[in-house]
Formats: C-alpha cells, structure tokens, sequence
C-alpha cells in the first residue's frame, strides 16, 4: 500500500493510519455522483446534502481523500482571489468586482463556522493576511492593491503598513512596507479534509477511494467510467479534481498543473519566538513574482513554500516534480534570508503538488442542465476558501436554489483552452523563466529585463 503519510506534513500529522476506504466495486446509481476527494468535491456534497438530507450521493477518487492539494497545500484559508481587485474591475466592473471580493471575504467566516458547527478540529485561527515588500521595488504592488481595495470602497478591511508597524508583528529582513488584510486564516489542511470527509459521510454520502474515473459521460443519463463499472447520476455528476482534471482526455488542456513546492522546519526553540515575533500567526507572503508563502503552525514551526518547479510536457504530473531539489533547496535558502537566526534549523518535511492553473486564471464554478455537468477548478492555488465558495455554487446550481452568487464573474464562466504542444511548453516555461529572472534583477537591484513587459502582460492574460 502507498505510504500516503509521506506526501505532506499535514497528511503525516492528521492523526490518522490514512487506510484507504473500499473501493467501487460494481456499476451502481446515485443521484450525484462526484470525482474527486479533495476539498470542492467535498463541500458540493456537504451542501447538498445539508439543502437535501437523504439525497444518494457518492465521491470517488482515486488515491485517499486529501491525496491532492487539498492534503499538500500552506495552510492558508486566504480571502485573496486568483485574479486581481484591479483586473476584476477591468473585466467585470467594480460592482462585480467588490461581490467577488466580498464573497471570498465571508468564505473564510463560512469555513470557520462549518468547523466549529461539525466539530471539525482544523485549527482554524483567523489571524488575518499579511503582505510584505521585502525591497522598495516590491512596495508599489502592495500599494496597488490597497488602491484597489479603495476603488471598490473595502479600505476598512485593509490597512497598509510602514517598516515600523511591520517590525512589531514579525522581525524580517528587508522590510520596505506591508499591507494587512483582516479576512484570512490559517488552518491544518490535512484536519480540514479529512474532518469533512467524515462529515460528509456522516450526513449519508458514500466515499470510495482507489477508484480512477477513466472517463466520464453527459446527457440524461450521466455517469463517470471507472474500471469497476460505471457510476451513474440521476442529477448530475460533478467534476472536482483540479489538476488532475488533465488526465482526463476531454479535458487536457483545460488547466496547466503548475507546481507549488514546500518546506517546513522543526518547532522553533521560544528563544527563537521571542527573537522573530509572529505572536498574531497572520499568514505572510512577500510579493514576488515567483511568490512566496509563509504560515506558522500551531506547534510552532515555519512552513515556507514558492512556485518553480518547471512544467514538464504534455501537462506531466509525477511524484519526482515534489521534490524537484533545486527548488527546495530555494525555499530554504530564502528562509534563512527572511530570519538570519534560523541559520542552520532542520526541516523536517519537503513537498509540493499541482494546482490547477486556467487560461486566463479565472477560476470556473459551472453546471450545465441539458448534459448535467458540473464542474468547479481553475484555482491558481487559492483553492480553501475558493473550493467552499464553488461548493455552495454547485450545490445551488443543481438543486435551482439560485441566490447571492449568480453575479459572481466565475458562475458559468468558461476559460479558453490552453494551447496545444509544443506552445504550451513553450510558454509555460518561458513564463517561469521570466519570472524568476526578473525576482532575481529586482534582488540585485540591476535593471528589468528586457522582456519583463511582455512575461507580465502574458502572466495576466
């Protein structure tokens, strides 16, 4: 049996032996049916069967629940959206752009409350979100964004902060300014989805693992293929697998798996606390282009974590690309240069994982009636919060219980497909290249590259 405990900290301290539940074992009827364990396929089914108590529905996946990035990702539960306050107003206009960002906002309320109503136990701690600029060339975008938060008239749930009031919440290097953002928490992952999926089965669901959905199939009859037989929808099957959506042949090209990678360190000695601060445990990123992330456990370690992994061909997802060693070896070396104290701390977990990356980064809540399918991916890595807002869409899409959330610009949206290979590859990597080139000419302080207009202006569009 796979070792699961080795592909995240959380997965390993979740407190479980993570046997897998039994497997489909034949073709069977159900009036939802669900791929994928993670976090959307697990909210969807929470909210339904909290609207419809009774109503016959079944998960399936095909590893163990939390196997995804549910179980892998930094523990955040962010308020942040994929796409920008300032790009939702350029797209959408800021009456839709402020819902959008109001809607996030209560998410991470909802996920606390869901915690505390089912007694799942996800350390759950609203602690807010805290965005440094670590050099004055990184001060501009956290300006931006409070800007933007201005514009949609959200200021009171934000606030910017000088070098000074950063050093009073957490000693780091280099700090030029930061901006606070109220709406964020942070959580253990691998409690959060493990705890649910015990709800979820508590309420009448029925959840099989080691069971790959090869295929699936719309129309009046709807139902996911597996090698056990097919699972069949009176209603709707939903299709909740992220990154891992791109095995499947239909849609292959509707997200690029891009990786996030992460390392973790040993608890901190108090006298290391007391040096570094953090008392408040806010989640805290700087504003690279490559991104960095940091959260503080509730046993008193760092957890940090980036992008840059390279894409591989053909939208590969393998074990070898979590522990892609130039990368961790980044991670930690960007650690020690955030805290200097910590110069010679162990870590004790390495991994990563694929996100789910849209054309266009719009994340896509969808439910097609005449074909009965449903879907909710294309979370660019904000997928906590994002996942419990898609579950409450999906689960009123299908019942026809419409309300707050018809407006919110990823409701029926439809992403573009990415490009076939070779391009794709081509410009994916172009992309990471980019990046990182122009995170390490803003560290030496030397000029952008020539190219840094074009890789942003691709990295938005």
């Amino acid at each position: 049996m796979n070792d699961y405990k080795k592909y995240s900290f959380w997965l390993d301290t979740c407190g479980e032996d993570l046997t897998p539940r039994p497997a489909l074992m034949q073709s069977a009827d159900v009036d939802v049916a669900i791929l994928g364990g993670g976090y959307s396929g697990l909210w969807t089914a929470y909210y339904l069967l909290r609207q419809s108590p009774g109503l016959k529905i079944a998960i399936v996946e095909k590893e163990i629940v939390g196997y995804g990035a549910s179980g892998r990702n930094g523990g955040w539960c962010s308020s942040r959206f994929p796409v920008t306050p300032k790009m939702l107003m350029r797209r959408f206009g800021p009456d839709v752009a402020r819902q959008m960002v109001l809607a996030m906002s209560a998410s991470v309320d909802e996920v606390g409350r869901v915690c505390d109503e089912e007694g799942i136990d996800a350390q759950f701690r609203k602690s807010g979100i805290l965005s440094l600029a670590r050099g004055a060339h990184q001060l501009p975008a956290i300006q931006g964004t409070y800007a933007g938060y201005k514009q949609l008239g959200l200021e009171h749930m934000h606030r910017m902060l000088s070098p000074e009031e950063v050093d009073e919440r957490l000693q780091v290097t280099n700090v030029h300014g930061g901006l606070f953002s109220e709406a964020g928490a942070s959580i253990h992952p691998g409690h959060l989805v493990r705890g649910l999926a015990r709800v979820v089965e508590r309420l009448g669901g029925t959840i099989y693992e080691q069971t790959e959905v090869l295929n699936f199939r719309g129309g009046t009859h709807p139902s996911l293929l597996t090698q056990a037989g097919e699972l069949r929808a009176k209603q709707a099957i939903i299709l909740a697998g992220e990154a891992y959506l791109t095995r499947l042949s239909k849609l292959h090209r509707s997200l690029v798996p891009m990786y996030s990678l992460i390392s973790i360190t040993e608890p901190l000695a108090p006298a290391q606390w007391s040096q570094i601060g953090w008392q408040n445990g806010e989640s805290v990123a700087s504003n690279k282009y490559s991104v960095d992330y940091l959260t503080k456990t509730q046993d008193g370690r760092i957890l940090f974590g980036s992008r840059g992994a390279p894409y591989q061909f053909g939208s590969k997802i393998t074990d070898e690309q979590d522990l892609h060693a130039a990368t961790h070896e980044r991670i930690q070396k960007s650690l020690i240069e955030w805290f200097p104290i910590l110069d010679g701390i162990k870590f004790t977990h390495s991994w990563g994982g694929p996100v789910g990356m849209p054309r266009g980064w719009m994340s896509s809540v969808s439910f097609d009636p005449s074909s009965k399918i449903a879907t909710a991916r294309g979370y660019t890595g904000q997928g906590v919060s994002t996942a419990n807002l898609a579950g409450r869409i999906l689960a009123g899409l299908i019942t026809r219980q419409h309300g707050e959330f018809e407006s919110l610009p990823l409701v029926q949206h439809r992403s573009p497909s990415w490009e076939p290979e070779p391009l794709r590859w081509a410009m994916v990597r172009y992309m990471q290249d980019a990046f990182l080139r122009i995170d390490q000419a803003d560290e030496d302080r030397r000029r952008k590259p020539i190219d840094a207009k074009l890789a942003v202006f691709l990295g938005r569009h």
